[in-house]
C-alpha cells in the first residue's frame, strides 16, 4: 500500500482509480491535490492524464467560460465568465504575468488566440507566450528568424490553434511583403510555424504549402475551426477572401466570400460552431453604416455563405462592431466604449451582458485545462 494513501485515510487505489476521480474535479482542486504527495502529482503531471482530463471536459461541455481582456488599474487582466449565467458575473480574474515596458508602442501584450485553456499572447518588444493562467505557467516561444530587413516593408499576423490529428499546438506568423500603394502585394507572404512537441519554428518553403500572391493587413486573430486557421486576406487588386491554413496538413486554401452591392469592408472571420462566419461594413452614400453577418452553413463550400444578421445602425458617436459568438449560437457586439452586447438570432433582441471591454478587446470562448502543467521548469516558467 502507498504510504501517501495510507497516511490519508483512503487505503489503497490503484492509479487508474485515482485518475478517475481526479477527472472529476474542477481544476482548483486537481492542482491542490498535486500537493498532497509525490504520487499525486506525478500522476496528474501525467501527459495522459492532462490529455484524458481535457477530453472529459470537451465531452462533458464541464467549465465553459467566455475569455474577456481588460484593462485594470493599467493592468490587463482576463476574466473568465460562464456561459450558462445569465448576469455573465465574473467567475474568476487572472492579471497578465508579463511586466510590460513602459514604452507606449510596446506595452501591450495582445491576445492572438486561445484554445484547450492555452492563450496565446504576442508582444512587439519581448515576443511571443503560451500562458495558462489555470496552472500559473507560460512558456516564451524564440521569435522567428525572417525580420524586415532581410524582406523589405511588411506586417504580420500571428493565429494560433490546435492540431488533433499530431496532438500538437502550433503558432503560425505570416508576413505579408508590401510594395507601392499602386502595387501594394510585392510577393508571396513569407509563413513561419511553431510547433510545442518540437519547440522550434520552421518556415515553409514547399512551393504547394506556400499561400498565393496576397496581403493580410489586419491586425484581428484569425478564426480557428475545423483545424484551420482563418484569415481576410487581399488580392493585388484589392479584393478580399478567406485565406485558410490547416494546421495538420500545413497547406493553405482560398474561400470565395459573398458578393454583396456597395462599399463593403470585411472586418473579421469568427468561429461559428464548426464552421466560420464573416462579419462586414456596407459603406454608402448619404445612408448609415450596415453591420452585416453571414454563416457558411456548409464549411469550405463558398455558395453556402447565408445572411445571419443585418442592421443599420445610428448610435451617433457610438461605434458598435461585432466580435464573435457564443456557444450557443447569439452574436457578441461590442458597444460604444465597451460594454458587451449578445443577439439572439431567434427572438432578435439584444441582451446587455455587463461586461465591460474596450478598444483592443478580446473575446473568446474557453475551457480550463492543465496543458502545460507536465513541463519542466526550464521549458515552462511558474509564477
Amino acid at each position: 500500500m502507498s504510504e501517501s494513501n495510507k497516511s490519508i485515510g483512503w487505503g489503497y487505489f490503484p492509479d487508474e482509480i485515482l485518475a478517475h476521480i481526479f477527472t472529476f474535479l474542477p481544476i482548483k482542486s486537481i492542482i491542490i491535490c498535486t500537493s498532497v504527495s509525490k504520487t499525486w502529482k506525478s500522476l496528474i503531471q501525467n501527459p495522459t492524464f492532462i490529455s484524458t482530463h481535457l477530453h472529459h471536459s470537451h465531452n462533458k461541455n464541464q467549465y465553459l467560460f467566455l475569455l474577456l481582456s481588460l484593462s485594470r488599474n493599467d493592468k490587463q487582466v482576463y476574466t473568465l465568465h460562464k456561459e450558462d449565467d445569465p448576469d455573465f458575473i465574473v467567475y474568476t480574474s487572472f492579471e497578465s504575468p508579463f511586466h510590460a515596458p513602459q514604452h507606449p508602442h510596446h506595452g501591450t501584450y495582445n491576445a492572438r488566440g486561445t484554445c484547450n485553456g492555452l492563450i496565446c499572447l504576442s508582444n512587439h518588444a519581448k515576443g511571443i507566450f503560451l500562458w495558462n493562467p489555470c496552472v500559473r505557467k507560460f512558456l516564451q516561444l524564440p521569435y522567428p528568424n525572417v525580420t524586415v530587413d532581410t524582406h523589405g516593408a511588411s506586417c504580420s499576423s500571428f493565429g494560433f490553434g490546435f492540431d488533433p490529428k499530431t496532438n500538437d499546438y502550433k503558432v503560425v506568423r505570416i508576413r505579408s511583403i508590401l510594395g507601392s500603394p499602386s502595387n501594394f502585394v510585392k510577393s508571396r507572404p513569407v509563413v513561419d510555424v511553431y510547433s510545442l512537441f518540437a519547440g522550434e519554428w520552421r518556415m515553409l518553403s514547399t512551393s504547394a504549402s506556400l499561400p498565393p500572391m496576397c496581403a493580410i493587413i489586419s491586425s484581428v486573430p484569425p478564426a480557428f475551426a475545423n483545424g484551420a486557421l482563418h484569415w481576410i486576406a487581399f488580392t493585388n487588386d484589392n479584393k478580399p477572401f478567406a485565406l485558410v491554413f490547416d494546421l495538420g496538413d500545413e497547406v493553405f486554401r482560398q474561400i470565395l466570400l459573398p458578393e454583396l452591392p456597395g462599399q463593403v469592408i470585411w472586418t473579421r472571420l469568427s468561429a461559428y460552431g464548426n464552421s466560420i462566419a464573416g462579419f462586414q461594413i456596407t459603406v454608402g452614400i448619404d445612408q448609415m453604416p450596415q453591420i452585416n453577418i453571414y454563416i457558411m452553413k456548409e464549411y469550405g463550400v463558398a455558395s453556402s455563405w447565408t445572411p445571419f444578421f443585418t442592421a443599420d445602425f445610428d448610435f451617433g458617436e457610438a461605434i458598435v462592431r461585432p466580435i464573435g459568438f457564443r456557444r450557443n449560437g447569439d452574436a457578441l457586439f461590442v458597444f460604444g466604449e465597451g460594454k458587451l452586447v449578445s443577439w439572439n438570432p431567434e427572438s432578435k433582441e439584444f441582451k446587455y451582458l455587463r461586461m465591460i471591454g474596450g478598444h483592443g478587446t478580446f473575446i473568446d470562448s474557453y475551457i480550463e485545462s492543465l496543458v502545460l502543467l507536465d513541463k519542466a521548469a526550464n521549458v515552462a516558467v511558474t509564477y
